[in-house]
């Protein structure tokens, strides 16, 4: 949402581009490893997928929780960043990469759609990481369109925690979901 307030949708686009890259090997990457673990010790699946709901709830509680404080710094508000193509797509793509919590979710997520007829990878597989990809794009896309209108909602703390309280439902839900799966 910033990037689209600061430097406007055509230049944050580049910043999708590696986000969207790194959000696609993420997935690739769990979805091998947990797939593999799967096939050798379902058990520990089980315990995965336990665990990954848990941290799941943990991460709605944090949002729950939060001031709903969120920093906007003057300069993005004004629109006079400068950023760099290359900048932004290194942003996006280690953003991608170096977020346990996009670890953690595809791990605890994507183990139910991977196997069938005992193929590891398949073009299952290819389908949820196309819808994975799609859903990333689009919503980052409405968060770079919405950034600047936002910005003026955003600017108020009460906001914010509205919208942090959404947010952490929705992740509180999801790890009820994981864990109800892992039982």
């Amino acid at each position: 949402m910033t990037l689209g307030m600061s430097v406007g949708l055509r230049r944050t686009a580049w910043m999708m581009a590696g986000e969207v890259t790194g959000v696609a090997i993420v997935s690739t990457l769990s979805g091998i490893g947990v797939a593999s673990l799967m096939l050798r010790y379902p058990r520990v699946f089980t315990v995965f997928t336990l665990l990954g709901g848990l941290y799941m709830g943990w991460l709605g509680l944090q949002m729950w929780r939060s001031r709903g404080s969120m920093a906007i710094h003057a300069e993005a508000l004004a629109g006079t960043l400068a950023v760099s193509r290359r900048s932004l797509v290194t942003q996006g793509f280690v953003t991608a990469i170096a977020n346990p919590k996009g670890w953690a979710f595809f791990m605890a997520l994507l183990p139910p759609f991977l196997l069938t007829g005992g193929h590891l990878l398949n073009a299952h597989f290819a389908v949820i990481l196309l819808v994975i990809v799609l859903c990333e794009l689009l919503c980052m896309t409405l968060y770079a369109v919405g950034g600047k209108a936002l910005g003026k909602v955003l600017r108020h703390r009460g906001n914010v925690a509205i919208i942090n309280r959404v947010a952490g439902t929705l992740m509180i839900a999801v790890g009820l979901w994981l864990i109800l799966q892992g039982r």
